[in-house]
């Protein structure tokens, strides 16, 4: 289990409350993710049913979010989140942790057809001390058993990927997890791991999505992985739902941790199905007279198709998806629209406009920096002529003085004051 390396270090029955109920405290989140992969809310644990009609079947879970169900024959007292000791059909017994019990398995059989019969194997007892540590040595071995597995599939070249060991809580029998890509002679692989860790082998090969959802880990969207934390059938999914939904078909934006096209692909798909039912599909550009028209882009849910004219690509044009249809019923009658608007006017520039001519008191005037009195001309272009009367007042206004720098008065000096 992911409790082992929590970072509490106090889960499971180590830390049992007065009350009975053990964890690590950390209000439903564990430190590592470990303990609330696969969870499902039981919302029909408020529901006091007599203990002779409760439904005597009990998902249990195991490391990495395996579940399998177990029936309770011997009618023990079970809460979720207690751990029991169950049978294995291949002989010895494990250990897991009660997830879900109560009306709400029988609809948790029904979704994943499970049937009620006497496959379904029975819960031993409740664990006790002892059961606890000879579980926890087990967990203790399953990291270094799978570096050393990993040495040995490299040194005997067996084209595999191992990533995950899990051990049976008697320390008899371990199973691998591997994934690859062909079929894998594993026979003589076997043999050394049963000689050298001296348990029962069992080898299990899963898919890509199946080992990314073991594994675990954080998604492009900032969560958690959706295969890891609650999806538990992997439907196929292919680049047509990425066509639809008008993706750029780019694989390394498009693809998940496992290397396979991302499940939330086909979350959104059924609606893009739907709206694109009024959508009409344009398989070449629309005539009119402006110009052939080429379909850029289309906004599925706006009902709007953006369009540009051969003449000018790097313009697009909003159109409506009716005037779409109108324009392709009217190119396939043999009419040609003036352009892709219905009201559309273009604005031409008139030809032989007249030239406005400005009085001379509406010119701006324009001014080139200070110069001498004497030579500035008059700006108004009336009195340029009478240069005459211009020097006259010139003479004038030099007479009088005007230009003068004015004397500097002296100021009056006062005899230094006698020391006494």
């Amino acid at each position: 289990m992911g409790c082992v390396s929590c970072s509490t270090g106090s889960c499971g029955s180590k830390n049992k409350t007065k009350s009975g109920v053990s964890g690590c405290k950390n209000n439903g989140t564990c430190g590592t993710g470990g303990c609330n992969k696969m969870n499902v809310f039981d919302w029909l644990s408020n529901m006091d049913v007599p203990r002779a009609e409760r439904f005597q079947i009990t998902e249990i879970r195991f490391k990495n979010g395996r579940k399998e169900f177990y029936r309770n024959t011997e009618n023990l007292e079970l809460f979720t989140g207690d751990t029991v000791v169950v049978e294995i059909s291949s002989g010895g017994y494990d250990m897991g942790v009660i997830s879900l019990q109560g009306e709400l398995v029988r609809l948790q059989m029904l979704k994943k057809k499970i049937a009620d019969d006497d496959t379904i194997r029975k819960i031993i007892r409740k664990t006790t001390e002892q059961d606890d540590k000879k579980w926890e040595q087990a967990q203790a071995r399953e990291l270094p058993v799978m570096y050393r597995t990993r040495e040995i599939i490299r040194e005997m070249g067996i084209s595999m990927k191992l990533s995950d060991v899990e051990f049976q809580a008697d320390n008899t029998k371990a199973t691998f997890y591997y994934s690859a890509d062909d079929r894998v002679d594993f026979r003589e692989l076997i043999k050394v791991l049963a000689a050298e860790f001296k348990i029962r082998v069992e080898m299990k090969q899963i898919s890509l999505r199946q080992e990314a959802g073991r594994l675990g880990g954080i998604g492009s969207c900032g969560r958690e992985l959706c295969c890891s934390t609650w999806l538990s059938d992997f439907k196929s999914v292919a680049t047509s739902a990425a066509r639809y939904q008008n993706l750029s078909l780019n694989p390394t934006k498009l693809s998940g941790q496992c290397g396979r096209l991302k499940c939330c692909l086909n979350y959104e798909l059924e609606t893009y199905v739907d709206a694109l039912q009024d959508i009409p599909t344009v398989e070449k550009p629309l005539h009119t007279k402006k110009g052939d028209a080429r379909l850029n882009k289309t906004d599925i849910f706006k009902k709007i198709m953006w369009f540009s004219y051969s003449t000018d690509e790097t313009t697009w044009h909003p159109v409506p998806v009716s005037r779409v249809v109108e324009i392709l019923e009217m190119n396939a009658a043999g009419k040609l629209p003036e352009t892709l608007f219905e009201n559309e006017i273009e604005l031409k520039p008139k030809q032989n406009t007249p030239l406005i001519k400005l009085k001379d008191k509406d010119r701006p005037k324009q001014h080139s920096g200070k110069q001498p009195y004497e030579g500035r001309k008059s700006q108004n272009p009336s009195q340029q002529g009478n240069t005459s009367q211009s020097n006259k007042t010139t003479e004038n206004e030099a007479n009088k003085g005007q230009f003068r720098p004015k004397k500097k008065k002296n100021k009056k000096k006062f005899p230094p004051k006698n020391n006494p």
